[in-house]
């Protein structure tokens, strides 16, 4: 049989009394003797012996009594402050790592119920982390205290594999708040993942401000949005979510609408009025394009972000509100500063937590999630079912991230030609023919109505959406040059200028009609004369 060893702390309050009315009362520490199938050889007792040693004196003498074969030994712990976390982990760590553990001869138990809750957690810590070999255990008192039960008492056992069960959820529920902040669609651009990661642990465990860079449409607000309602699941954040886009706020009336306003401070100022960010409080408050708000106004929110205190315009008593910021641009603020357009100290203050939202362009990947998504919102809020035939949705995916979709307006471009789609699909079925009007819709949209059809489409026809878009890039610079070339050797030459060079012999025009002939493609096609 294995000896068996607790180690605990001196219960200050439960294990208190020194005369002879202590043995009408349960006392957690005396009660571990008191157990007859809890045979016990030693016990480890913390105390701090310049405060408690008394105390600590008449819990030994006592267990001597209820449990003579029990050893204890006690062990002088200082905690300047019992609820300090850092230093009760300390100390207790320092313990653990200088105690002579002999696993093979002894069985160790952690008595978790006496100390303070901040003591109660560092023993799960370290015994979860079996930097402490052994188990949990936790005593509780009789239904009617006498002195003469021992109450009852619990061993935790820490299986590894039921708390990887727990991991196993805790991970479940970040995955849930991470589909939360992309909306639930299922991205898969690796960069953009990674970003959502970092924003969801940030957004859970700070609330200083999140400044949100990136082109117009690329989902700023949307993110922004969700963060907030990520922070009020968690019950984060109990006030709302104030919007505004500053590019709206003009003149003296953006001083009003961001700080309120009181009776009188100007003309037509018939009543007070709160502001943007009073309105905020407690919540969080998202300034789109906070790169177009005046110098003034810039001020006042540096000192509202620094103090949580502000003046309204017209007041001279401050007001107070305290909300979570999150900035939205597309500019270059740095840029801005430099041009004396932008504070550096605001900058400063915002740029703590920054991320860019890359463009629709940069996430080719993303499209067709995104796609079924417009598509499933567009279907839920009109109450129709509406999808693409097979051969009308390869060929939008595949123009949609060709070279030749630049997306200039990102996921509003997208929601809009989705919804152009599917109102106009017949019997809620999408077809090539819609989708190819659609195409010329969004060339013209983006490259200007009079636009011809793009090289590559001209050239080639359907077939140019079978490309990489490595290789539309490629091959449209090359369609581009030939164009402008009287002859194939001459566009040889300029295509091939510097690694001709290199060579002690050239057929350049030879080199060039091999490279068109893998696309099916000869000079005269190309020159438009096939």
């Amino acid at each position: 049989m294995k000896r068996q060893v607790i180690v605990g702390m001196l219960g200050t309050q439960l294990d208190a009394g020194l005369g002879p009315g202590r043995w009408e009362k349960w006392r957690p520490t005396v009660s571990l003797g008191m157990h007859e199938d809890l045979l016990l050889d030693r016990i480890e007792l913390l105390v701090d012996e310049r405060r408690y040693g008394n105390l600590a004196a008449v819990v030994a003498q006592d267990l001597g009594q209820v449990s003579p074969e029990t050893q204890v030994r006690r062990h002088d712990t200082y905690l300047a402050d019992p609820w300090d976390f850092e230093a009760v982990y300390g100390a207790l760590h320092d313990f653990v790592r200088h105690y002579d553990f002999q696993p093979e001869e002894e069985d160790y138990y952690v008595h978790i119920t006496t100390g303070t809750h901040v003591s109660q957690i560092c023993w799960f810590l370290l015994t979860e982390s079996r930097l402490f070999p052994g188990r949990l255990l936790q005593t509780a008192p009789p239904r009617k205290q006498n002195g003469e039960a021992p109450g009852s008492y619990a061993v935790i056992d820490l299986d590894l594999s039921r708390y990887d069960r727990i991991a196993q959820r805790f991970a479940e529920e970040r995955l849930h708040d991470r589909d939360l902040l992309k909306s639930g669609i299922a991205t898969r651009n690796p960069a953009f993942n990674r970003m959502i990661e970092q924003i969801e642990t940030v957004a859970t465990r700070s609330k200083s401000p999140m400044l949100l860079m990136g082109p117009t449409g690329a989902g700023k607000s949307q993110l922004a949005r969700r963060v907030f309602e990520l922070k009020k699941q968690k019950h984060q954040l109990p006030g709302r979510f104030v919007e505004v886009n500053c590019a709206t706020l003009r003149g003296d009336g953006a001083m009003s609408t961001l700080f309120g306003h009181i009776k009188g401070a100007y003309t037509g100022a018939s009543t007070d009025r709160a502001g943007l960010l009073r309105s905020a409080h407690q919540g969080l408050l998202f300034l789109d394009e906070i790169g177009e708000l005046g110098l003034d106004e810039q001020a006042m929110l540096l000192r509202a972000l620094e103090e949580k205190r502000f003046l309204p315009v017209g007041g001279d008593k401050e007001v107070e509100s305290d909300f979570q910021l999150i900035a939205g641009t597309n500019r270059d603020l740095q840029q801005a500063v430099l041009e004396g357009r932008f504070r550096d100290d605001l900058l400063a203050r915002l740029n703590l937590w920054t991320y860019r939202l890359p463009g629709l362009a940069e996430r080719a990947e993303d499209i067709e999630p995104n796609l079924d998504f417009e598509l499933e919102r567009h279907s839920r809020e009109n109450r129709q079912r509406v999808t693409f035939n097979r051969e009308a949705r390869e060929r939008y995916l595949a123009f949609s991230r060709s070279a030749e979709a630049t997306w200039g307006g990102n996921f509003r471009d997208l929601g809009a030609s989705v919804m152009r789609l599917a109102t106009l699909a017949d019997g809620g079925r999408i077809r090539s023919d819609l989708v190819e009007e659609e195409i010329g819709r969004l060339r013209r949209q983006w490259h200007g109505a009079g636009m011809r059809p793009g090289l590559l489409d001209e050239v080639l026809g359907e077939r140019a959406a079978e490309l990489d878009r490595f290789d539309r890039v490629q091959l449209e610079d090359v369609l581009r040059a030939c164009r402008q070339a009287k002859s194939l050797s001459q566009a040889g030459r300029e295509l091939f200028a510097v690694s001709r060079a290199a060579r002690t012999s050239t057929n350049d025009a030879d080199r060039l009609r091999k490279y068109l002939a893998r696309f099916g493609l000869d000079w005269e096609q190309v020159r438009g004369r096939g």
